[in-house]
Formats: C-alpha cells, sequence, structure tokens
C-alpha cells in the first residue's frame, strides 16, 4: 500500500465486506472524508462540516479504528478536521442525486404510518378508561336504539392520542357498518364548512351533511369557544341527532366545565353524556409504545435505548413517535448499529421541532375576525361600528399580550394608527375585562386557542 487513499479504500472495502457499515452510510459519510495524513498511530482525515464530523465521531469511528487494527493490525486514533476553505463554491447536488436521497428517505419511513385502529392504540393507566368507553361506544353504535354513552367526551392535552381514538371509533363502525353515513371533522373543518354555506347560500347543503349523519364525530371542540354562529349551527345538528338516537363523540383539550366562553346549553348536553379524560402516559406506557413503534417501522431498537427515550420524552405520544421515526431515519442513512447517543441526538431535533409555531399578528387578527363574525381588513380600516370597534380593539390587546410588540408597531400593523390609539385600545379592553367576566373569559379564550394552535 503506497498511499493513505489506498490504506482506506481497504479499509472502507473491509467495512462493505464485513457489514459493519452498509452501502448507504458509506456513500453519504465516509466516501466524502479526504484523508490527510497518517503516520502509523493517527489517521487524519478532513471534512466540509461540523455536522458530518459529528455523525462520523459519534456512528463511525470505533467501527473504522476496528477495521484499520484488522486490516493493519495497528490501533489507530481516528482524527477529523473540519475543513474551514469557503465552502460557497461546493458543487451543488444534481437533479438525481436529490432524488436518490429522497427516495432513501421515503424507504426509511416507509413502515411509519399505520391506521388508527383500537388494536394499534397502547393501553396504559393513563387512557384505560377512555380506551374502554370508546371501545363500547363503537361496538354499540348502530345496534342500540338509544347509545348507552351519548354524547362520548374526550379531553386531554394535545398528543395524548384523543384524535387517535376519535378515529379508531369511526374505523370500526364503518367495519362494522359500511352503510352508516359516517362524519368525522375538526371544529375548524366545521366552520369553514359553515363559512362556505353562509357564503354561497347553501346552508340547506350543510345542514344536510352534518344533520342526517349515523355517526357524528368532532375533534378539538375548545375551538368553537367565542364563535357564536357555530355554536348555534352546532347546537341544532347536536339536539337533532340527539334526538333521533344517533351517536355523537367530541374531543376537547378541556373538560366541558372548563370551556368558558361555549353557551351553557351546549355544555349542559355535553356534561349529560360520557365523559373520560386522558392524561400523560407513564413510563411503563411510554415504553410500550416506543417499542410498538419500533416494530411498526421494522426497527431493531435496544433494550437500554429505548428504556432512555421514555426516560426523557415524558409530554405527549406524538413526541415519542416522533422519536421512534427519526431515529429510523438516521439509523438508515448511517448504516450503524443504534446507540443512546444516536438517541439523544434524535431527542434534541424532537424537542426542537415541538417549539410553538410563531405567533404572527395575521394569525391573532384572524382568529379574533372569526369570533366576532367580522373580516380581518375590517379590524384595519377607518370603520366604526359597535362590532367592528370593538373586535379591533381586542385584536391590538391581543396582539399585545401575546407578542409583546413596541405600540407602535402594533399601530403601523392596524392600518398607521398612532401610538395614543393603541395605548387607549389597550387600557380600555384592560378596564372592561375587570368588570365584565363574559368579556374576560371571551378574550382569555381567544389567547388560549391561538397559543394552542401555535403548539400544534
Amino acid at each position: 500500500m503506497n498511499s493513505f487513499e489506498e490504506v482506506f479504500e481497504n479499509v472502507k472495502n473491509y467495512c462493505l465486506e464485513k457489514d459493519t457499515i452498509k452501502p448507504v452510510g458509506m456513500k453519504t459519510w465516509i466516501d466524502p472524508l479526504k484523508p490527510v495524513s497518517f503516520d502509523g498511530a493517527n489517521a487524519v482525515f478532513s471534512c466540509e462540516t461540523e455536522f458530518q464530523k459529528g455523525v462520523v465521531s459519534q456512528s463511525y469511528e470505533t467501527i473504522l479504528k476496528n477495521a484499520f487494527l484488522d486490516v493493519l493490525g495497528l490501533n489507530v486514533n481516528i482524527i477529523i478536521n473540519v475543513d474551514s476553505k469557503d465552502n460557497s463554491t461546493a458543487p451543488i447536488p444534481t437533479d438525481d442525486e436529490l432524488e436518490m436521497k429522497h427516495a432513501e428517505l421515503e424507504e426509511s419511513y416507509k413502515f411509519a404510518n399505520y391506521d388508527y385502529t383500537f388494536d394499534t392504540f397502547i393501553q396504559g393507566r393513563s387512557n384505560e378508561f377512555a380506551l374502554a368507553c370508546s371501545k363500547s361506544v363503537a361496538k354499540n353504535c348502530g345496534e342500540r336504539k338509544v347509545p348507552e354513552y351519548n354524547p362520548l367526551f374526550i379531553y386531554g392535552p394535545s398528543g395524548m392520542g384523543k384524535t387517535h381514538l376519535i378515529t379508531a371509533i369511526a374505523n370500526e363502525v364503518r367495519k362494522n357498518h359500511p352503510e352508516f353515513n359516517i362524519v368525522y371533522v375538526t371544529s375548524e373543518t366545521f366552520g369553514a364548512d359553515l363559512v362556505n354555506a353562509l357564503n354561497t347560500n347553501l346552508i340547506s347543503d350543510f345542514h344536510e351533511k352534518y344533520r342526517n349523519c349515523d355517526l357524528l364525530l368532532i375533534d378539538d371542540i375548545q375551538f368553537f369557544s367565542g364563535k357564536e354562529r357555530m355554536q348555534e349551527e352546532f347546537f341544532h345538528t347536536f339536539y337533532k341527532l340527539h334526538q333521533e338516537g344517533k351517536q355523537i363523540v367530541i374531543t376537547s383539550d378541556r373538560p366541558p366545565k372548563e370551556l368558558e366562553t361555549l353557551v351553557e346549553r351546549l355544555k349542559t348536553r355535553f356534561e349529560g353524556g360520557l365523559i373520560a379524560d386522558i392524561s400523560a402516559p407513564d413510563y411503563e406506557t411510554r415504553l410500550a409504545i416506543i417499542n410498538r413503534k419500533s416494530e411498526l417501522l421494522e426497527l431493531k431498537l435496544p433494550g437500554e435505548v429505548a428504556e432512555f427515550m421514555a426516560n426523557r420524552l415524558k409530554s405527549n405520544i406524538r413526541q415519542l413517535e416522533g422519536a421512534v421515526v427519526r431515529l429510523k431515519a438516521l439509523n438508515h442513512f448511517a448504516g450503524s448499529p443504534i446507540t443512546i447517543s444516536m438517541a439523544q441526538s434524535v431527542i434534541r431535533d424532537v424537542l426542537t421541532d415541538e417549539q410553538p409555531i410563531p405567533i404572527t399578528v395575521e394569525k391573532i387578527i384572524s382568529e379574533v375576525s372569526t369570533v366576532y363574525g367580522v373580516s380581518p381588513d375590517d379590524l384595519r380600516s377607518n370603520k366604526r361600528s359597535a362590532q367592528i370597534s370593538i373586535a379591533r380593539k381586542v385584536a391590538i390587546y391581543v396582539v399585545r399580550e401575546i407578542t409583546q410588540m413596541p405600540l407602535a408597531s402594533i399601530g403601523t400593523e392596524f392600518g398607521g394608527r398612532d401610538h395614543s390609539t393603541i395605548v387607549y385600545s389597550v387600557t380600555s379592553v384592560t378596564e372592561a375585562m375587570k368588570k365584565d367576566s363574559n368579556l374576560n373569559n371571551l378574550v382569555n379564550d381567544i389567547i388560549k386557542n391561538i397559543k394552542d394552535k401555535s403548539k400544534v
């Protein structure tokens, strides 16, 4: 062997022959390494980025050291330096290369999705009552003239499995009663359908869709809070279906009593059914979810890695499943055994990705305008009708409360209003909320709904 390049080629071929590094891992991470020098004790390489150095050091250093020992009979230190040159002239990947990367990523996610059924729902102490209620509703839907639990109201924080359960109910009923008309929507879809029906004078079509189904499932009903027309339509829909013995299933992030700006007659009817809560999964349930997701992804996950992840990801099920999917992708690209250090990297990515979506002024104005039944343009205009005026003041207050933007900047967002106008709006809403509990509840619900949507 006359050069370090030749030595390194032999080491790489050895790794491929022994299957200690997969071809995709070799192509993605090892081939780009540039041999710099080798003195028999230190093998020095360069690479273009800190990220590449981190992946190689974390996932391949031990494999390469063992390969050097087997090929040369030498214990070698692997040293990787990041090339400090300007990389702006680095070749841009071709379309074919990008397509290959995309295909590889798709393959790694091949088994990531699965049906939301009762079989794929992991039972634990935090959700066993909600699961039992959901199974009972699905089993008896259509079998009893009067549903035993109607409505079924499932509540709990985001990411705990409410959507899984409500979808599992729909799938089970569809399997047992293919002739049933099943309507499953989010509260936002319900609202969008209503707005569209009102704008096109097709409210009869809206009523036909929602009031003549055999099973109605509404996800995230907390977003009905403060929206009077939506609540009015849903009340009449609920009343008709309930009177006809049709099953209704609802999810929310809060129990009915805490939906303060929901009209009392809706809260009373929700509380007249069966209420089931879902809380954060305990350690055993988290571990079971990780292992189940790994099986579905055909990912061989060492026990200590699964336990490490279960101990550190405690917020919700969505985090757990997302971490396993990312670990599958990283394992596919790296081609090296899964380690705790690899899991640490994935957990950091998941926690970073789950930061709230930035809340913009546009999102706030959109939410407030929907609640008050005016348009976003109205809030920025000089129109002075009572409805628009109070909505504008509330929107200004909420923008200030959530974003803490300078008052002058808020004025710019609302059609170029001056500083004194913004101060007056914030002050007047603050004082009005102290005297009017309904306004106080409404504004707080608006703020909570906006923040909740930013976490989705």
